[in-house]
């Protein structure tokens, strides 16, 4: 697999929910995949199987696959490659680094847990680890996530993107700029 700089930890982000949607959708042992598998050949996979596959990855990580992309897909390999381009463009947030954000989970009343929080740069790991914890905490819970510094549409919309997979999980999601940055900018 080609390495691509600024991709630092999105492999371990994206291929895991690669390898469970194909074996899921083609009914397969995720361990029966390796890079070379062909899709067609070894796993009979035809092109509505892929375009099912497709529809459940855009689902899952909140991105586009476009079908010229598509076609030219043939193995698992070809398809994690594809999958982490679209992600990793679609999450160059800031060509300076990762946005900062404060994160939050705020479990269901009715649990007994507290709430989590977190802050820091938004880096697939942190993605993950707090989309971890939000399931952890059940059907009910919120996520909010407040974006530090400027934070135009096209920011808090790739941000709600890292976490559009958990509404069908029952999970709330709020993502918001920060009130203070924007009480800085008026102010100056």
């Amino acid at each position: 697999m080609v390495m691509v700089a600024g991709r630092l930890g999105l492999e371990e982000y994206v291929e895991p929910r690669v390898r469970r949607v194909v074996a899921d959708r083609l009914g397969i042992d995720e361990s029966d995949l390796g890079l070379d598998v062909s899709l067609a050949d070894d796993l009979a996979a035809d092109s509505l199987d892929l375009l099912e596959v497709a529809i459940c990855l855009e689902g899952e990580l909140g991105i586009t696959l476009s079908e010229r992309r598509l076609e030219l897909v043939r193995s698992y390999g070809d398809l994690v490659e594809t999958v982490l381009s679209v992600v990793a463009a679609d999450r160059q947030i800031t060509p300076s680094g990762p946005t900062e954000v404060c994160m939050r989970v705020v479990p269901d009343d009715s649990m007994p847990q507290r709430a989590v929080a977190r802050s820091g740069p938004l880096t697939p790991y942190t993605a993950q680890t707090i989309t971890d914890d939000v399931l952890r905490a059940g059907p009910g819970a919120r996520l909010e996530v407040t974006v530090r510094g400027e934070a135009p549409p096209r920011v808090l919309s790739r941000v709600r993107g890292l976490f559009a997979g958990l509404a069908a999980r029952g999970i709330a999601v709020s993502v918001r700029p920060d009130p203070a940055a924007s009480s800085r900018s008026r102010a100056a």
